[in-house]
This record gives C-alpha cells, structure tokens and sequence, in this order.
C-alpha cells in the first residue's frame, strides 16, 4: 500500500480518531485540575483509590462516621470539616482520570495494527498507557502527602509528557499527508524546540508558583491576600519576566512566515501567538486583580494549548522535512 492510499487505510483512521480523543481528554482534564486547584479541593478526597472510603462519595455528612477527620487524618493531621461539593469536583477529577486510562487503553489497542506501518505506533502507545497509570500512581501520592510542594509540579510535568506522546502519535498518523515545497533548514528546527523549551519553563514555573500561593494562603488567609504577591519571592519574579518569551515567540512568528505553505503549519504557527498574547494579559490581570480564583485555571488551560501548539508545530515540521527528504531521494 503505497502513502497516498495510508492515509484513508481504516486501521489508520481508527487510531487517528481514538488518539485525537485522547489528546482532547487529556487537556480537559489538566484544565478539571486547575479547576480543582481554583476551589482548593485537592484533599476533598482525604483517601485513594475511595473517597472516604466509598466508591461513590458522600453528599451529606450524616453519611459519615462521627470521628471522619481522625479516621481519615493524613500524615497523622486531621482533615479539614467536609465538604461535599470540594469532595465531588475532586471525584469528577478521578472520573476523568479514569475515562483518559480507557481512552489510553483504545488507542494502545489500536495501535497494535498500526505496527504493520511503523512500530513507533504502537511503543509510543504502549509507553504512553504506561505513563498514565504511573500518573495515576503519582495522584495518589500527592493526596497521601497532603498536597507537598515539588509533587504537584511533578504531576504537571508527566501532564505534559503524556500529552506530548499523545500528540506525536496523533499527528504521525498524518505523516502521509503532511508535505512542505518551501526550503527550510535546521535552524527552523531549533527555533521551535527552543521557544517550546521556553514555554515548559515557564509551566514549571508556573506551577511552582501556584504551589507558594497554596503555601501563603494557608499561612496568611483569605483576608491577607492582597499581600500575596509581594511574598511570593523569586519565583514569581522570574515568571512574570514574559517579556523575553514574547519575543521568542514573535520572532519564531516571523521566521515561521517563510514556512507557510501548510495550512495546518500556518494555523498553529498563528494559534500560538494569539494564545501566548491572551496568556500575558490574563497574566497581567491576575496581577493587578490579586489573583482572582477564577482567572487560575483558564492560565493553566492557554498555558497547556500554548505548550500542545508550539510541540504540533515542531512534529509538523519534522515530518515535513522527512517527507520532503524522501521525496527527493525517490527522484
């Protein structure tokens, strides 16, 4: 079966389908995150696999026995009183975990065909399932730890290596499909892996803020929070200097504008300087406006298609230039 007839083959399509699925459930679910973070539910489940001991979860705390926050305590300290409404968006936030493992147990399925094609398919799935459970593993851990710094960063940072793997098998599913006529060099290449080395920096920056504002609010209180910002230290200080990706990223705009014949090329070439700007200024607004709750997930949501754009932009450019290369040896 020659390239062109691939791409309509139906074992591809199946896992094209399943594995654009998957990326789309993954990024959902690091936004339900944020969500879960904005509200401060992350122990509204104090124990994992169950949620106070049950499978489904309370609504009431008649529902519970009398002494819940010694029984449940974790890392010997009680819980705090509970709350039923904490408690079901963290469950939600399990809920979607676990229909992602399904979505990640298809795509592993379907890709076993897909080996016939290339054995990238169906290692890059294999390790991408694996990774999952491991991140469900590594949820587990940051619940029995009371939420610790450096674990929630960590949990961000497999996020985002599940959606990269993700997104590589999705878009390789396309590789017959995907050409360039313009020339383009190595350069290009490293210009897009190093705005997007840029842009996980950033995340992981991001989120460890995040952490030292869970820190402050536990510390100083609700009242206190217009003096957050000011104790947040280094860190913050660090990832508020976005004027020097901004520039990366225009820059990469305007030597990606040579490199545009793709339609797809050129929508995520677009999508990430719209994105990136919404970024900076919801960034800006969560400055001047003490960090409003509801402002925390939608930054974590454009953070992550900032990330998603910039890492489909370089596997594009990839395939392209193998395609290109092919093309030319076959002459």
């Amino acid at each position: 079966m020659d390239k062109k007839n691939l791409s309509t083959a139906p074992i591809v399509r199946r896992y094209r389908n399943i594995a654009g699925i998957t990326v789309g459930a993954v990024i959902v679910l690091i936004f339900v995150g944020g969500l879960v973070r904005m509200t401060g539910s992350g122990m509204g489940c104090p124990d994992w696999p169950q949620c106070f001991g049950q499978w489904v979860p309370p609504t009431d705390i008649s529902q519970l026995p009398a002494d819940y926050k010694q029984q449940f305590a974790v890392q010997g300290r009680e819980i705090a009183d509970f709350d039923p409404v904490k408690t079901w968006i963290e469950y939600i936030n399990r809920l979607v975990g676990v229909l992602i493992g399904f979505f990640a147990l298809l795509t592993l399925l379907f890709s076993i065909p897909m080996r016939k094609i290339h054995p990238r398919f169906l290692w890059t799935s294999l390790i991408a399932f694996l990774s999952v459970g491991f991140q469900g593993w590594l949820g587990s851990i940051v619940v029995k730890t009371d939420l610790s710094e450096g674990m929630i960063t960590l949990h961000m940072i497999v996020a985002m290596v599940i959606l990269g793997m993700y997104l590589w098998g999705w878009l390789s599913s396309y590789d017959f499909e995907i050409q360039n006529k313009e020339e383009s060099s190595k350069l290009t290449g490293w210009l897009i892996a190093g705005v997007l080395v840029l842009v996980v920096a950033q995340i992981i920056l991001g989120t460890q803020v995040r952490e030292g504002i869970d820190v402050l609010a536990k510390e100083m209180g609700e009242a206190e929070r217009a003096n957050w910002i000011d104790n947040l230290g280094v860190v913050y200080n660090i990832h508020s200097f976005y004027y020097f990706l901004l520039l990366a990223v225009i820059g990469l705009w305007v030597h990606l504008r040579r490199y545009s014949s793709s339609r797809l090329f050129t929508g995520l070439k677009n999508s990430m300087l719209i994105l990136l700007s919404l970024e900076i200024l919801l960034g800006i607004g969560m400055h001047r406006l003490d960090i409003p709750k509801v402002f925390q997930p939608l930054h974590l949501l454009l953070a992550t298609l900032i990330f998603a754009s910039l890492f489909a932009q370089l596997v594009v450019f990839l395939k392209a230039k193998t395609n290109k290369t092919e093309e030319m040896a076959s002459v």
